[in-house]
């Protein structure tokens, strides 16, 4: 049984995936207790520069837990440097989510209709 702490610490991980666009799944490898969880993107729109079913981390919950909190680190220490922030980041998500739509209208067959 998981006791009120834990259950607090889990979300407060949940809501930190959220805001960096992942979620939380279960680890499918080589984890015959179940101990281990898996950030995967959040949703389509989320980190586009990542396929659907990519693992970006796979470990404990204190490991994820040290894994986001290098991430934030890395993107505030970007920020100080004036290298990327919130905007140029989804500035360049999106540029990745057209260029995606493009290359897939591209391979689509399109037909004409005649009215």
């Amino acid at each position: 049984m998981a006791g009120w702490n834990t259950i607090q610490t889990i979300r407060r991980l949940e809501e930190r995936a959220e805001l960096l666009g992942m979620r939380f799944t279960a680890y499918k490898h080589e984890d015959v207790y179940g101990e281990n969880v898996a950030l995967v993107p959040l949703d389509l729109a989320a980190l586009p520069i990542y396929s659907r079913d990519a693992v970006l981390f796979a470990g404990s919950l204190e490991s994820a837990d040290k894994f986001m909190q290098g991430v934030l680190w890395a993107r505030d220490y970007d920020r100080m440097l004036k290298i990327s922030d919130v905007a140029k980041r989804e500035r360049k998500e999106q540029d990745e989510r057209n260029r995606q739509m493009v290359k897939l209208l591209k391979s689509e067959k399109l037909t004409l209709v005649n009215k």
